[in-house]
């Protein structure tokens, strides 16, 4: 559990988290403020880290509840676990009774936001289970698998020969692959780079590495069923968008609005794939104002 190269601010971050078990793992979570809980659900390969930049200001108007999925940040990554959409939605349910939680608002980005959509589908299918869902904001992610435009470096980590570019990874590699998913003018500093691979290899995580992209099979295997979910929404939905960004941008929120009923949008020109990062003042502006009119 090396914390070697950490910020100072990743390492107050883990300091202030818990932990809570599921099925025999330890799982890592931040929960600070009060107010209407409002459950932050992060992205690959990432952790609950991404949003250290808006958490004070969310935190005046919120209970926040974020977790790291298994496999990443802090939490366990052990090497035969599954993985899977459905797993990770399991464990936010189990943490949020395990919190007493039965209502929350829910922030999701990129992978973060595929689980939302399995939760939001488990309300439509089954409406008295779980936790309820007050409202919905995503960033940046593949919502739409046809429309996702994964980079190389998820290519390769998705294919057969997975395992084999996980072990051969470098922390250059890292950093230049996932300094391409941002805009060209809001790029990631050298210690938020630094503490992404610290998050990575924690608890031995390059091991896993390449396990963790199979949401990318799963999202066209489940295609009806979470595209529907945002089809059939049964609470408010907002989309807030990089729309520089070269996975999930521009190209995202046409679909987006051509697809989904009275659709919601906001736009971030300039902004890559981490909005929270880029422009956080714009993200909570984006949430805030929304939610001010009643969604």
């Amino acid at each position: 559990m090396d914390l070697s190269g950490a910020s100072p601010g990743l390492r107050a971050w883990r300091q202030a988290g818990q932990t809570v078990c599921h099925r025999q793992h330890s799982v890592f979570f931040r929960q600070q403020g009060s107010g209407t809980p409002l459950l932050l659900l992060h992205g690959f390969p990432t952790a609950s880290y991404d949003w250290h930049l808006v958490w004070e200001s969310l935190c005046q108007q919120h209970r926040l509840i974020a977790p790291d999925f298994l496999g990443y940040g802090f939490s366990d990554k052990p090497p035969d676990h599954p993985y899977r959409v459905t797993d990770h939605a399991d464990q936010v349910e189990s943490l949020l009774a395990e919190l007493g939680v039965e209502s929350a608002g829910i922030l999701a980005h990129d992978y973060g936001d595929t689980v939302a959509q399995e939760l939001l589908a488990r309300r439509l299918s089954e409406p008295h289970s779980g936790f309820e869902i007050s409202f919905l904001c995503l960033l940046n992610g593949g919502i739409f698998p046809g429309v996702h435009r994964p980079t190389l470096i998820l290519k390769l980590l998705n294919s057969p020969l997975g395992f084999i570019f996980s072990a051969l990874l470098t922390e250059g590699m890292f950093r230049s692959r996932l300094s391409e998913v941002f805009g060209p003018q809001t790029q990631p500093w050298d210690e938020l780079l630094r503490d992404y691979w610290v998050l990575v290899n924690f608890n031995r995580g390059r091991r896993i590495y390449h396990k963790l992209i199979r949401y990318m099979d799963e999202r066209w295997r489940h295609k009806e069923r979470w595209v529907g979910a945002l089809l059939n929404s049964p609470v408010p939905l907002r989309l807030i968008d990089g729309t520089s960004d070269p996975i999930s941008g521009q190209h995202l929120v046409e679909h987006y609005r051509r697809t989904v009923p009275a659709a919601d949008v906001v736009c971030l020109e300039g902004i890559g794939h981490y909005p929270q990062i880029e422009a956080p003042d714009r993200v909570l502006r984006g949430l805030c104002e929304w939610k001010a009119r009643g969604k």
